[in-house]
């Protein structure tokens, strides 16, 4: 008879067992949505080869989206493992296309990974056993028996014949070489021959794993082999990409040469792909753009914009006119005429780091964001109906990231950027800086000597500098703007025209400031400085020794300060004299944001290890949990009675309708 104790440890097992299942599968994410901006980071692709109108996407997050129409839309389909996983290949049973395998490696800990496989077109994924903990960066498929996969990772080369149920290695144990594999190719009439490419020049096995050698005739030797590819119809033609330039060999890799006309400025070719249905006809996605050779590598042209970072390229089986790019920033770029041009197809996808959320004061469907890591494709974004088409609204920006944004009275819009503070006055298209800095600096002047001594007065000289530090948060006061920069805290009374300040205390890098009447608080990573004369003079404020990060500073109506940090939110209610930890319903770490609420009167509080959001209606003594968004939250904001996040992979998030008397009538539910 089994105890009461053991059926309830394996009852809870099988609940936990149901609950990974369940997120690895997708299933568990919210009803939340994502508004956009449309766009970003792309690592991967690859079409459903029954039906290439589906298409599928690896982000750098973990994330697979897909497309049921060819590209032109997206969503997401399933999250796998950790947030930080890349997923650089997709492989697709070309016999049985429900059946989807995906490599992923981690970004923060780059030794580990996992294949992750799916035998129902993406509705449920599993992490196969053989193959976790692997750093995996290159996998393939052999597409007369699609039962044969090899994978390459950090550690070596493996191989299933099982469609991934085992594996085995078919490269030698911590060999010296055959190791940091970057790209893998199987010949596609014999699976026995295997191309690995490493971090430093390519091997080759002919018999299974049995024996390699090295092919390197004809490679420049520090090449690092990023893609490999052998032509569908004459596999003695081979293709090799490296740091070094694009290599072809018509002897199985037995010697290759280099193909010229490509420059040296775009010879990081990260993925070369062959038309299927013209094998002369191969793209290179580099660094600087894509390049295209109609005569099989002898004469090469760009056809891209050269500031485009290709990863992945899709030819459509059935009109390789439709061809479509993963790149860096910029999404999915799509071409209907061969690649002689590309257009934006994002519609669905988004994949951004917002920084900031700024609803318009005069417009209830008007929205500003502001977004980081995107250079020329980032910037700030406006929506004017709440969020179902975005512009971009970046000109005059130069590619800065937008670390705050903030709107002023009169309608315009102020950044602080990575280089200095913009502003966009209300009806102009163009941003224009606003970084002039002036201190006042008082010296002495030598005066004629008396019987006491020398006589002589100090005079006052205007010293003049131009702000290109990181500005990290702006506040805006009727009386005054605020600015925390790496360089020190800014001040300026004349709506940007000036500013004055530096560093306080000895501190200059600032990461955020509040002010209120007063009393001004700004901190920096690892410190709070207050004071309670409207900067006149300062103090440090006595928080504990081991905070590390800290994220931002609120101050409420009452007077409290709150500051949100990686080791969790601390508040005080004597004007930073004194302070206590906020464990009241809150996580004790990773608290990236606190606001003021003003409609409802209570305080909010985002983390990014969830995507609950924590409402207090006591200044801050306590916390209860409320919806859970399914996104890591970096901000919080309530437009038009619903939460609206900000996120850090996902773009700007929106609460759903049924939800909305959450963010517009209180949380409720308990702090436990």
């Amino acid at each position: 008879m089994i105890s009461t104790t053991v059926l309830k440890s394996f009852c809870k097992l099988l609940i936990t067992f149901a609950i990974v299942l369940f997120c690895v599968s997708g299933l568990c994410a919210s009803q939340w949505t994502a508004l956009g901006p449309d766009g970003g980071d792309v690592r991967s692709l690859n079409f459903d080869p029954q039906n290439p109108d589906r298409i599928y996407l690896g982000t750098s997050t973990g994330t697979l989206f897909v497309s049921k129409d060819g590209g032109h839309n997206w969503s997401r389909l399933a999250h796998l493992g950790a947030d930080d996983n890349v997923l650089d290949h997709i492989a697709i049973d070309p016999q049985n296309s429900k059946h989807i395998y995906v490599s992923a490696w981690s970004l923060e800990n780059q030794q580990t990974g996992d294949i992750y496989r799916s035998h129902d077109g993406g509705n449920t994924w599993e992490a196969l056993p053989g193959m976790h903990g692997k750093s995996v960066r290159a996998m393939a498929i052999f597409p007369s028996d699609s039962k044969v996969l090899v994978a390459g990772a950090l550690d070596g080369v493996f191989r299933s014949k099982n469609g991934g149920n085992s594996w085995e290695r078919i490269s030698p144990p911590s060999h010296a070489e055959i190791k940091n594999i970057e790209s893998i190719a199987i010949d596609p009439k014999n699976s026995d021959i295997v191309y690995a490419g490493t971090w430093h020049l390519a091997w080759k096995t002919d018999d299974g794993g049995a024996s390699w050698h090295h092919i390197n005739k004809g490679m420049i030797d520090d090449s690092d082999v990023f893609s490999i590819i052998v032509d569908s119809t004459n596999p003695s033609v081979v293709f090799a990409s490296a740091c070094s330039g694009i290599y072809k060999s018509e002897s199985a890799g037995d010697l290759f040469h280099k193909l010229q006309g490509i420059p040296f400025s775009a010879r990081r070719t990260r993925i070369l792909k062959q038309d299927p249905s013209n094998p002369n006809i191969v793209y290179a996605g580099t660094t600087e753009g894509l390049w295209k050779t109609a005569d099989a590598g002898k004469t090469w042209k760009r056809v891209s914009n050269p500031e485009v970072v290709v990863n992945d390229v899709l030819v459509d089986p059935r009109n390789s006119n439709r061809v479509l790019l993963a790149t860096d920033r910029s999404g999915i770029l799509a071409s209907d005429n061969g690649a002689q041009s590309f257009l934006p197809s994002n519609h669905g996808y988004t994949h951004r780091y917002v920084s900031s959320i700024v609803a318009d004061k005069n417009d209830p469907k008007t929205m500003f964001v502001g977004v980081v890591n995107d250079r020329e494709w980032g910037g700030v974004f406006s929506t004017h109906d709440g969020g179902q088409s975005w512009q971009q609204k970046s000109v005059g920006l130069g590619g800065r990231d937008v670390f705050a944004l903030q709107q002023i009275p009169n309608g315009g819009l102020i950044a602080g950027t990575n280089k200095g503070i913009f502003l966009l006055d209300h009806n102009s298209s163009q941003w224009r800086p606003i970084n002039s800095i002036v201190n006042e600096k008082v010296s002495p002047r030598a005066g004629k000597v008396g019987k006491k001594g020398m006589k002589g007065k100090s005079t006052s000289v205007s010293v003049r500098s131009v702000l290109d530090a990181r500005v990290s948060d702006i506040e805006i006061t009727p009386k005054r703007w605020l600015a925390a920069t790496s360089a020190g805290l800014l001040v300026s009374s004349d709506q940007g025209k000036s500013w004055t300040g530096g560093p306080v205390l000895g501190k200059n890098d600032f990461v955020a400031v509040e002010a209120d009447g007063e009393l001004v608080v700004a901190a920096t990573r690892t410190s709070v400085l207050y004071s309670t004369n409207s900067g006149a003079t300062w103090q440090q404020a006595p928080l504990s020794s081991y905070i590390t990060s800290i994220h931002g500073v609120t101050l409420t109506p009452e007077g409290q300060i709150l500051v949100a940090s990686r080791e969790g939110a601390f508040r005080s209610s004597d004007s930073g004299t004194s302070w206590e930890h906020v464990v009241n319903g809150l996580p004790d770490k990773n608290i990236s944001s606190i606001t003021v609420d003003q409609s409802s009167k209570r305080l909010l509080a985002t983390s990014t290890a969830t995507g609950v959001v924590f409402e207090s209606r006591d200044g801050g003594r306590s916390w209860h949990r409320g919806p859970d968004s399914g996104y890591p939250l970096r901000r919080i904001s309530v437009v038009r009675g619903r939460f609206i996040g900000a996120t850090q992979f996902d773009g700007v998030i929106v609460q759903p309708e049924n939800e909305s008397q959450s963010a517009s009538a209180g949380l409720g539910g308990s702090s436990d």
